[in-house]
């Protein structure tokens, strides 16, 4: 029988982890070990850190055994192993040995490359484990947990879950698993609010739609709840900037149907239909006065003040007296 090839059969002889998200290297090497234990019940799974894989100790692992018996060998940081090290794993690379799977996890930098691009030309099954810094990467973790499981959840739900939990996957990971458990059907905002409605008033972006919105007094309730929480005040003087620019892109943009213009601006159509609904009462000079109000703050939280959270406070009230300009015109 043919064998699949190497970038969807977990069993292949090497497959290469690469990134620095550690649920998803962790996830990569939960599926070869499964696939592995599948195969054979008594598969030996060794786990192991540069410092434990000294030079020959890979060849004593995967010398061959009486028993023929399957293993698993995950190697984990593994552009830190020594230069020694690095050698006998190349080698092992031009011969891998039947009944075993190699793991080789790896950050993905210049450091150790030559291992990288070894394992690469040897025809590694190779896995990306990116580093999600940006919002969208995340909000798209999030859309394929739940697609994983077969389930459905309406794009303002998924962003929702975003703002609430914030940057850890694994906490975005075990949200989905504990809405999909709990919630027949389609899972929409207003199920993510009740789940995590503590979490989402604290969260950064809460803050940057009240005061958008011109809710001064909301938004200050939901500042002073974020940092009190431990939301770092970079993450808020981040969401009020992207709050603010994208009211200033739906001011200056020709009319035209949220498809239109999320293809034109680079929104996803649900978000055209939010900012449109928190634009009233913007003028352009409200976004001007609103943007050098962010630019301020985001200096007074980096150093450039003494007091972070009275130029958050400052930058609030400033952004939420701009989204009335129009009224007070």
């Amino acid at each position: 029988m043919a064998r699949k090839t190497a970038q969807d059969d977990p069993l292949v002889p090497v497959t290469l982890a690469v990134g620095q998200e550690d649920l998803l290297l962790d996830r990569a090497v939960r599926e070869v070990v499964a696939a592995a234990k599948a195969a054979d019940a008594d598969t030996d799974v060794r786990d192991l850190t540069p410092d434990q894989l000294q030079p020959g100790t890979l060849a004593e692992l995967t010398s061959p055994s009486l028993f023929a018996e399957r293993k698993v060998v995950v190697v984990r940081n593994a552009q830190d192993l020594s230069a020694d090290t690095v050698k006998d794993v190349k080698a092992y690379l031009g011969a891998p040995a039947e009944e075993i799977t190699l793991i080789l996890l790896h950050a993905g930098g210049a450091k150790g490359k030559g291992l990288l691009d070894a394992a690469r030309k040897a025809g590694a099954r190779e896995v990306a484990c990116p580093k999600m810094t940006k919002p969208a990467d995340r909000l798209a973790f999030v859309r394929g947990e739940f697609r994983a499981v077969g389930r459905s959840a309406t794009p303002e739900a998924c962003q929702s879950l975003v703002d609430a939990i914030g940057s850890d996957l694994r906490e975005l990971a075990s949200a989905v698993s504990q809405l999909t458990a709990d919630i027949e059907g389609t899972i929409d905002e207003a199920v993510v609010g009740r789940y995590y409605t503590g979490r989402a008033e604290a969260s950064s972006f809460t803050v940057a739609d009240r005061a958008v919105e011109g809710r001064a007094t909301e938004a200050l309730e939901a500042l002073r709840w974020s940092l009190a929480t431990g939301v770092a005040p970079v993450l808020i003087t981040s969401a009020l900037a992207q709050g603010v620019r994208a009211i200033g892109k739906l001011l200056s943009a020709r009319g035209g149907r949220p498809a239109d213009l999320a293809r034109e601006l680079g929104m996803p159509p649900w978000k055209i239909d939010r900012v449109r609904q928190q634009m009233r009462g913007w003028t352009p000079d409200g976004v001007s006065v609103a943007l050098r109000a962010v630019a301020e703050a985001d200096a007074g939280v980096k150093g450039g003040g003494d007091d972070p959270e009275y130029a958050l406070e400052k930058a609030v009230v400033t952004i939420a007296r701009a989204a009335r300009s129009r009224g007070r015109g």
